[in-house]
């Protein structure tokens, strides 16, 4: 499983350098837009998450 793992994530990695390589110095600016997408997306889950606690936590009282 960890041979695994460290497979996909060096697969990732050199997917990663053969785009930077490719895009030049337009690589950071498509970083850094994906890089925020993916934060959005994490606090938008993270934030449904603590609404649903605090539903259910109300619903108990």
């Amino acid at each position: 499983m960890i041979v695994l793992r460290m497979l996909l994530y060096s697969i990732i990695t050199l997917v990663i350098l053969v785009l930077v390589i490719l895009l030049g110095q337009k690589g950071a600016w498509y970083f850094a837009w994906v890089l925020g997408t993916v934060m959005m997306v994490l606090i938008a889950a993270a934030g449904a998450a603590l609404l649903d606690t605090q539903e259910e936590s109300g619903r108990k009282q």
